[in-house]
């Protein structure tokens, strides 16, 4: 065991020396929340806590007149043993319903939907394309897949991500992968339709921000598949609750509900609760509860984890979230629009067009309430921000691609406009502390290269 921790304790030195080291922190609640994925800080919200507590206390009411089997705790075991329930079926229908899909199909996390759908749904022959940028848990279930192929492509291809953003990757398009795709004798399986090509992308992604152009990947995938073998699969998990009537996600924003074959969400984000969830069709329904391990062998969402999702349900049908939803995007613009005219100050203060800026941001208009801010010093900037009460993360490599290191700004509906005035502030005033810093620097060791050599190029 001693032999064990010096081999796993060296690792852990050598990713500490690398500066790639992950900790546990808790989040002061006297820190400015502008980290947490509560989007609509629904997760904050005392009325729907108090809703779910007298439902949650009318259960207990119940278990103790014997009216019900099961009370708040516990689930009884998997959803093919004792753990599935009338409820748990009829809240399905309700999310579906929402959404617009045929059925759905809960799972503990969005996390566990994207393992057990790409997992078990894919036969071998099939391929899979995603998006460079598609989330760990995709690549975890392609890991997994019995599919021959796994392409990866360009994540600007596809994004309303700034052209001027940090490069992703090197890899083709989406439109030159599905071309390549269907060429030559290697290709005619595909062009006839009988191997079928999995598309898998998000709709809104944690680390930028960026939306994906979810009708030109529809375009595509019918130009290039018109035998109809092309799926595919959106991870709404942090669009949901965000984008679309009443929060329905980017699919139903956009009205292709039939044109994408599953869809999955997550609820621990905007939604304010747990889980996750696979919307799809009866058959592939059937299919998951057969096939998918993430479902078959794990404990089923207990009854608070339920009640507590279908209370939230209920908000959103009411149209009760709709204010938030309009807060938010005034936010979103605010804050965009305060970041762009910073960044201009900043530059206008550099010594030349060519100096490195300490700070960027996309000058794309922002559609989401992520919004990263790159810099070669994410650490700093963070514990900076931290220090004054601002709670914001530091996100680097292997997170994101080394070169694209970032603070990420997640706003949320009950953010005020004066808390975000104060935070950009911050930041600025930050970036003016390292150049007067690496100025000084400079000054005392003349031709030393300081650390913020490296720092990316302003393009604004």
């Amino acid at each position: 065991m001693a032999r064990l921790d010096e081999i796993l304790g060296d690792t852990l030195e050598r990713r500490k020396k690398a500066g790639r080291l992950r900790q546990l922190t808790v989040r002061s609640p006297e820190k400015i929340d502008f980290s947490s994925n509560d989007y609509l800080s629904l997760a904050a919200d005392t009325e729907l806590q108090r809703k779910i507590l007298a439902r949650l206390e009318e259960r207990i009411c119940a278990t103790e007149r014997g009216e019900v089997a099961r009370g708040i705790l516990g689930s009884g075991g998997s959803r093919l043993l004792d753990g599935n329930s009338e409820f748990a079926e009829q809240l399905e229908e309700k999310i579906a319903g929402f959404h617009g899909a045929p059925a759905a199909l809960l799972f503990n996390s969005a996390y566990d939907a994207n393992v057990g759908l790409l997992q078990c749904v894919p036969q071998p022959g099939d391929v899979i394309l995603y998006d460079e940028a598609i989330h760990a848990s995709s690549h975890e279930g392609m890991r997994l897949s019995r599919a021959s192929a796994k392409i990866p492509f360009a994540h600007d291809s596809m994004t309303t991500a700034d052209s001027d953003s940090p490069n992703t990757g090197s890899h083709e398009g989406l439109e030159q992968v599905l071309q390549n795709l269907t060429k030559g004798h290697q290709g005619r399986a595909v062009r006839e339709g009988s191997r079928n090509v999995f598309i898998c992308v998000e709709g809104i992604y944690s680390m930028d921000g960026s939306v994906a152009h979810l009708a030109r990947v529809v375009d595509l995938v019918e130009k290039w598949l018109p035998r109809q073998n092309g799926y595919i699969i959106v991870d709404e998990a942090h669009s949901v609750g965000v984008l679309g009537p009443q929060g329905r996600g980017l699919v139903s924003a956009l009205g292709l509900e039939t044109k994408i074959w599953a869809i999955v969400q997550g609820f621990g984000k905007a939604l304010g609760s747990a889980g996750g969830v696979v919307l799809c069709s009866h058959t592939t329904r059937a299919y998951l509860v057969n096939y998918a391990r993430t479902l078959i062998y794990t404990t089923s969402p207990a009854y608070s984890s339920l009640v507590s999702l279908d209370t939230i349900y209920d908000y959103l049908l009411a149209g009760n979230g709709d204010c938030r939803h309009d807060q938010l995007q005034q936010l979103i613009a605010h804050t965009w629009h305060l970041l762009q005219a910073m960044c201009s100050r900043l530059a206008a203060a550099a010594a030349s067009t060519t100096d490195a800026a300490l700070v960027r941001v996309d000058r794309l208009q922002a559609k989401s309430p992520i919004i990263p801010i790159y810099t070669s010093s994410p650490r700093s900037l963070a514990a900076w921000c931290q220090q004054r009460g601002f709670m914001v993360r530091p996100i680097v490599a292997p997170t994101v691609p080394a070169g694209t290191e970032r603070v990420r700004i997640c706003l949320h509906a009950m953010n005020s406009i004066g808390q975000v005035d104060a935070l950009i502030t911050t930041i600025e005033h930050w970036a003016r502390e390292q150049k007067c810093l690496s100025t000084a620097q400079h000054m005392t060791s003349p031709g030393t290269v300081t650390g913020h050599s490296v720092l990316l190029k302003s393009n604004l």
